[in-house]
């Protein structure tokens, strides 16, 4: 089974973590007969050689024998072992520009692909279920292709397998239109009685995504339907045999997974191929939270995340119903539903109700302690404070008197808006206990700084001033705790003209940072711009990198910082896309002239989604003079995809982004 495995000089090979010398022992321990060693080696597989979906050239030198282990019957569950192999050559396939390795890794895998065929037959069902997706994927004969798939699905009686058939057909479909009509009517055909409920939710996630005209026109309902009686019906398999428990990657996955882990996938194929169709998702959503199953709940929270982050939508009713489920005992429907309206921000308010009855009733959950590291603010009362419902507030404030105040707590007290005063002064105290000279400092007096700044709390100046001027130099990250103190004591205005003095002080300090952060603050407090005109000039100019952070205080001063204007139009030209905008937006606000800033602005606003909350504040603070970009804020009020959503990944931020960004643009164009 291994000729030739001690010929490959393994140890001038490379993988995700050097030599490759270690490799024969992995491809050797995915043939051996316990099935602890299958699983550390398909893990050290994935871990070392095919790391992120990475392609070494030990990872080409793996797969003849990788194929030899697949071929042979003596070797148990090869169907991990043939979705190594379709993850190698599909990662190679699907790469835009791909190196040379990820390229030759396809075609070896292309070149094999006769063994997919013969595996289709396989007695193992899991090896069967594995080779129709290869086999659809690299067997490039597509009408032989089809005529498999036919008889197989034909013959098959092992659920999965038929899953997996059926999902093959539709990836034939898109990728052989020329062979499209007879997958597409053997997916219609498996899209209604007599087949059961499974069979026929997959066949309607693929009609989905390639045959769309095929649904049934009650697509929903029929979708609904066929959930409720998936539920019902006990599985028409064996269950699954007991794995080991391994410490490692695919174990710990495994563990992690779905209970349902089969309906999941059914809903997230369907769920993308419905893709722009967010009103009937949203109604599937409802029916699925509906359900009696709590199956069917589950995977609805957890098919909503990706949805509610890149449509704009009317979710007022799945969150109603999202929230409805934090009363389950079950903790695989309520974490999961906790982590979703956290991160929804003033969108989970239909859930609020729900939120603060957990909270009432679960004090234990109101503050997460860690192994390791500072505990934090329970998902519950972060959640529903994040949502703006002042019923956070008596709880935030029963935290802040406890032995130990969550880091993240000053940050959430800020979505609370004035209903948070009465917490003023238990943060200024906080703020007042932290240690000056403490590595922690600066993680401890930040949120709360926020907070402060939030509520704007004049009465808080000798607080701050007192981590202003005494934190020593030295300190982790002290630079980073004087401006946040600066910023607290700009949001208080005029508050802070106690300040003022220590403000001076850091003008000519020698920091950067500090002194621009200085200067805005005290024009907010002075209003004299012959004390911080020079340094903001001087920061612009200085090729520091600072011109960024110039250019914002430099725009509130207004016509008084015309001076500033000549290095500042220059800046429009920089290469750095943030600096551009900055000084454009800052150009337009001194000059009141829009000939230098609009061109810039609208790239700005097209190169680069995340600029938009800023030119639109920017629009929006100019009033009737803003309305030669207008046009960029009324379409982007239009758009139903979120402002971010194309650009790959998620933040935990995103949808309140994006949501901010849609109350500026209303409230700039609303105001004209």
């Amino acid at each position: 089974m291994f000729t030739g495995i001690d010929e490959v000089d393994w140890a001038s090979l490379r993988h995700a973590y050097g030599s490759a010398e270690d490799v024969p022992q992995l491809l050797r321990g995915l043939a051996s007969a316990d099935p602890a060693e299958r699983e550390i080696a398909l893990d050290g597989m994935y871990g070392a050689v095919h790391h992120q979906g990475d392609v070494y050239d030990s990872t080409l030198a793996c797969i003849p024998f990788l194929f030899t282990l697949v071929g042979s019957r003596a070797v148990e569950e090869r169907g991990g072992v043939v979705e190594l192999l379709v993850s190698i050559g599909q990662d190679g396939e699907d790469r835009e520009g791909a190196s040379d390795t990820y390229a030759m890794a396809c075609t070896a895998v292309r070149a094999g692909a006769e063994v997919f065929s013969r595996l289709t037959g396989d007695p193992d069902p899991e090896v069967r279920r594995a080779a129709a997706g290869a086999l659809v994927r690299f067997l490039d004969e597509p009408a032989r292709v089809l005529g498999l798939l036919r008889q197989r699905i034909t013959v098959e009686r092992d659920d999965r397998v038929l899953l997996a058939l059926t999902e093959s057909l539709g990836v034939l479909a898109r990728r052989h239109p020329g062979y499209a009509a007879e997958a597409v009517d053997l997916l219609t055909a498996r899209s209604a009685p007599p087949f059961g409920p499974a069979l026929r939710l997959a066949a309607l996630g693929q009609l989905a995504g390639c045959a769309p005209e095929r649904l049934p026109a009650d697509l929903v309902t029929t979708v609904v339907r066929l959930l409720r009686d998936r539920s019902e019906r006990p599985p028409g398999r064996p269950q699954e045999p007991d794995r080991p428990e391994t410490d490692t990657l695919v174990g710990h996955l495994r563990r992690l997974r779905p209970s349902d882990e089969e309906g999941s996938q059914l809903l997230r194929t369907l769920h993308s191929a419905l893709d722009d169709r967010v009103s009937d998702r949203i109604a599937l959503l409802v029916g699925q939270l509906d359900s009696p199953a709590s199956t069917d709940r589950v995977n609805a929270v957890w098919m909503s995340p990706g949805l509610m982050r890149e449509w704009r939508a009317d979710y007022r009713e799945p969150v109603a119903l999202i929230g409805a489920q934090l009363a389950a005992p079950q903790d695989r429907l309520r974490e999961p539903a906790l982590a979703l309206l956290e991160g929804l921000f003033e969108l989970a308010a239909p859930a609020a109700d729900h939120l603060a009855a957990l909270v009432d009733s679960r004090p234990d959950l109101w503050v997460r302690q860690w192994e390791r590291g500072a505990p934090t603010l329970g998902d519950p009362v972060k959640a529903l404070a994040r949502s703006g419902d002042a019923r956070a507030v008596p709880v935030l404030g029963e935290v802040l008197e406890g032995r130990v105040v969550p880091n993240d707590l000053g940050h959430v007290i800020t979505h609370l808006g004035p209903a948070a005063t009465p917490l003023a002064p238990a943060l200024r105290r906080r703020l007042g206990e932290i240690p000056l000279d403490s590595p922690e400092t600066y993680d401890r007096a930040a949120p709360l700084l926020s907070a402060l700044a939030a509520l704007a709390d004049a009465e808080s100046v000798p607080e701050v001033l007192r981590l202003l001027l005494g934190v020593p130099d030295g300190l982790r990250l002290r630079e980073s705790v004087v401006e946040s103190a600066v910023r607290a004591l700009e949001s208080f205005g005029a508050g802070s003209c106690a300040a003022a003095p220590a403000l001076r002080g850091l003008l000519d300090t020698g920091s950067a940072v500090a002194a621009v952060a200085a200067a805005g603050a005290l024009w907010s407090v002075e209003g004299d711009a012959a004390a911080v005109l020079p340094v903001l000039v001087r920061e612009l100019t200085s090729g520091g990198g600072q011109g960024r952070r110039a250019a914002e205080p430099l725009g509130r001063l207004g016509a008084a910082a015309r001076t500033a204007l000549p290095e500042l139009i220059r800046m429009t030209g920089s290469h750095e896309l943030w600096e551009r905008m900055a000084a454009a937006c800052a150009v337009w606000r001194i000059s009141r002239d829009p000939e230098p800033a609009v061109p810039v602005l609208r790239a700005a606003w097209a190169q680069n989604p995340h600029t938009r909350v800023p030119i639109a504040t920017c629009v929006a603070e100019l009033g009737p003079e803003g309305a030669l970009l207008h046009d960029l804020l009324c379409t982007e009020l239009t758009a139903r995809r979120r402002h971010q959503a194309a650009l790959g990944g998620y933040g935990s931020h995103d949808i309140h982004a994006d949501e901010q960004l849609l109350r500026v643009c209303r409230e700039a164009v609303g105001g004209v």
